[in-house]
């Protein structure tokens, strides 16, 4: 199996520095013409199922870059993104000091919990159940399309890291990142990134 992981297009939450998590926030024009520009890139590729988190912007990028309609992208609870808590809308450089270091650092500082933030240990949890149920079918190309945050959790379990995730790079607009899962083993095979 193929796993096609990639982050959403562009929202006017991102194009404002805004942290937008759980707002179920829609596309704007860039972001659509990001998601074409993505599916541009795979060609004629054909994927065997579309996964998206609940999430509007998530969706259509799904079905954007999947080259199918809508409907027909199979929607899982577990990809939608990290509960931001009262930092939810809030700017990069409006938050709390405690929840700017969590989000910059995670393997060093604590989840601030207490405002209603998820904990990674929480990400990685939804992002191992997603996938180890995910490599029991039997596709040959799955295309996920979900979020900044959940998508370090999702790449860290595809990337076998000991932390169980990849949090840097910070996942940029419909960028893809493709791993090989065979025999139980992951394999991370590139990066398609947009020109900026």
């Amino acid at each position: 199996m193929t796993i096609w992981l990639t982050r959403h297009g562009q929202t006017n939450l991102n194009k404002q520095h805004l942290m937008q998590g759980r707002t179920d926030e829609p596309l704007n024009e860039t972001g659509r013409a990001q998601a074409r520009a993505a599916r541009a890139q795979l060609g004629d590729m054909h994927f065997d199922a579309v996964y998206a988190s609940p999430l509007q912007r998530a969706i259509e990028t799904g079905a954007i870059i999947g080259d199918i309609p809508m409907e027909e992208v199979i929607i899982d609870e577990r990809l939608i993104e990290a509960d931001f808590g009262r930092f939810e809308k809030k700017g990069y450089l409006r938050m709390s000091l405690p929840m700017s270091l969590y989000w910059a650092l995670p393997e060093l500082f604590p989840c601030p919990e207490k405002d209603g933030v998820e904990s990674i240990a929480s990400l990685v949890a939804r992002s191992r159940s997603f996938l180890e149920e995910l490599e029991k079918k039997d596709y040959e190309h799955v295309l996920i399309a979900c979020h900044g945050g959940i998508m370090r959790a999702l790449s860290g379990y595809l990337m076998d890291r000991k932390n169980e995730i990849c949090w840097r790079p910070k996942p940029r607009n419909c960028e893809i990142r493709v791993f090989r899962v065979e025999d139980g083993r992951h394999v991370y095979l590139e990066d398609l990134k947009l020109p900026k």
